[in-house]
């Protein structure tokens, strides 16, 4: 199989509850739930996506097989391989993320995390799952590492989304034109309903990718 990958860099994880660490980032072209073209977004199920996740045009982005693939995360991390960690996101990576990718991953000594909105279930073998789900969606993928919540979202329930099988719930104000009223929003829900986090994008106040 041959991946479609829009970028690939290192960095540090700018949320979640692993923000703070070293990463490589791989990001998918592609996504399920909307094209990532502006035309389209007010139809789409997923209106408020802040990334550029089409074509294969980004830093080092291109089609790879999984030797190729992971020969470059590899390059990208560098000569000391402690702690390795790459982090596949997208888009929506599980539209492409597969066991011989995940194997091959494991093989040069990564530990693998995804980032999905839930509605493909994940594949064994990935070491930290992070699901995003968004209001319209189907979401199958209900048991993980961390749940983050991008908030607020009408037609999410909260109550229904904390039976869901997570080790961390976490809540993410919104990046939008109203960004004040998201902060206050989000910071409710952490005060008021265990046992939701309050997580930032931090890279974003860093200036980093």
């Amino acid at each position: 199989m041959s991946y479609a990958v829009k970028e690939m860099f290192l960095t540090l994880q700018g949320e979640g509850m692993q923000a703070g660490r070293r990463a490589v980032f791989v990001r998918f072209a592609g996504c399920n739930l909307w094209t990532g073209r502006e035309q389209d977004r007010a139809d789409a199920t997923c209106r408020f996506c802040d990334t550029d996740f089409v074509g294969m045009d980004g830093t080092l982005g291109g089609r790879y097989d999984a030797a190729g693939l992971v020969a470059q995360v590899v390059a990208l991390w560098g000569s000391d391989p402690a702690m390795a960690y790459v982090v596949l996101t997208g888009g929506e990576p599980l539209l492409q993320v597969d066991l011989p990718l995940i194997d091959a991953l494991h093989e040069a000594g990564f530990e693998i995390a995804v980032e999905t909105n839930g509605t493909i279930a994940a594949p064994r073998g990935i070491d930290w799952i992070c699901v995003s789900p968004k209001a319209g969606s189907e979401v199958v993928q209900r048991s993980g590492d961390e749940l983050k919540l991008v908030w607020p979202q009408p037609g999410i329930d909260l109550s229904i989304v904390e039976g869901w099988d997570f080790r961390h719930f976490l809540i993410q104000p919104m990046d939008c034109a109203d960004g004040e009223v998201a902060r206050e929003a989000a910071i409710t829900v952490a005060m008021t309903r265990p046992p939701w986090r309050l997580t930032l994008q931090n890279h974003k106040a860093l200036g980093l990718r």
